[in-house]
């Protein structure tokens, strides 16, 4: 094709991404049906995780559960098997009142399976996996959700947390990728989910590793879609979710200006999570929860550093985390006080 010509195809094409993104802020796409769908979580017996599980659940999918807490990952699967009997008495009631015209699936096939993995431990990632294959069958919707975070100053922070930050917050999204991406690829199906933050698109001080691993994550996933893009393997659909602060506890302390902090206040994470569930059935490739976080990346984008520091200043960002390490700083003190180390 003539360049000139391919340069004004190129042209209308973007100028139609465009036309189709701002039509999606006025009609929402219609929700795809993930019932049956073996859908696998990590990070699932707490926080974001708990809660993506119970949303799939309530759309029919069978859930795998991963999680390093054994304990906590039965209590996510129990309150799953509780939403599946409240589906099947529903089912039920249906067909005995004869309205059949919608597709029920029995019972037998809304199934929740719970494994204890170490993300952050590439070969029990790998053996895990298999065991997925072997037990499950083929996963289709791979949510990586499982973080965690040091809570230290980068000169006090052990070299031992910070490889554990980036192990479990970036490095496990390659593994799992890896596992289960290649039969995706064969039969050109399915969803790939990377829970990751707004600070892997802006940062701010006292979580120097934390930054790093949402940063790395974020360019992990958009390589990756590029790639399945280049592949040809659009069945295979991508969501960067880049939700502000949630109030999980993960990071309990942490605060903002005052006087800015009812405008900007913590993240309820049920409606995160549904925010992402919007954004996932609806095939979207990125949420940023609130929308405020995609004028803040512009911004940062654009501006010269110093005008950012003046903004985060103004806004309190720039220290906003130390509140939340001198609690953890606090906490570990006292744990160590309690066990007369």
């Amino acid at each position: 094709m003539n360049i000139v010509v391919e340069f004004f195809v190129v042209t209308f094409k973007v100028l139609w991404a465009f036309v189709l993104a701002a039509a999606r802020w006025l009609v929402r796409p219609k929700e795809k049906s993930v019932a049956g769908q073996v859908c696998l979580i990590t990070g699932a017996g707490s926080g974001l995780g708990r809660l993506f599980a119970l949303e799939f659940a309530r759309r029919r999918a069978l859930l795998v559960l991963w999680d390093i807490n054994t304990q906590s990952n039965e209590e996510t699967a129990g309150m799953v098997r509780h939403i599946y009997r409240d589906l099947e008495a529903a089912d039920a009631a249906a067909l005995q009142a004869g309205n059949g015209e919608e597709e029920i699936l029995p019972h037998c096939n809304l199934q929740v399976f719970t494994y204890t993995c170490d993300v952050g431990k590439r070969e029990n990632v790998y053996l895990t996996a298999e065991r997925v294959r072997k037990e499950v069958g083929e996963v289709s919707v791979l949510v990586n959700n499982a973080g965690v975070v040091s809570g230290h100053h980068l000169l006090e922070c052990p070299d031992e947390l910070i490889e554990r930050t980036m192990m479990v917050n970036c490095h496990a999204h390659f593994w799992t990728t890896k596992a289960f991406l290649p039969t995706m690829m064969e039969i050109n199906h399915g969803h790939i989910v990377t829970v990751a933050s707004s600070l892997g698109l802006f940062s701010t001080a006292g979580v120097e590793d934390y930054c790093a691993s949402k940063f790395g994550v974020v360019g992990f996933h958009e390589s990756l879609s590029h790639e399945l893009k280049a592949a040809e393997k659009d069945g295979i659909k991508t969501t960067l979710v880049c939700p502000y602060l949630v109030d999980t506890g993960m990071f309990r302390g942490c605060r903002i200006r005052k006087e800015i902090e009812p405008f900007l206040p913590p993240l309820k994470p049920d409606y995160c999570v549904k925010q992402a569930m919007k954004a996932i059935l609806t095939d979207q490739p990125m949420i940023c929860t609130p929308r405020l976080m995609y004028i803040v990346t512009f911004m940062k984008s654009i501006l010269p550093f110093e005008a950012v520091v003046c903004m985060y200043r103004f806004l309190g960002a720039d220290k906003c985390m130390y509140p939340f390490i001198a609690q953890r700083k606090q906490a570990t003190n006292n744990n160590e006080a309690k066990n007369g180390i």
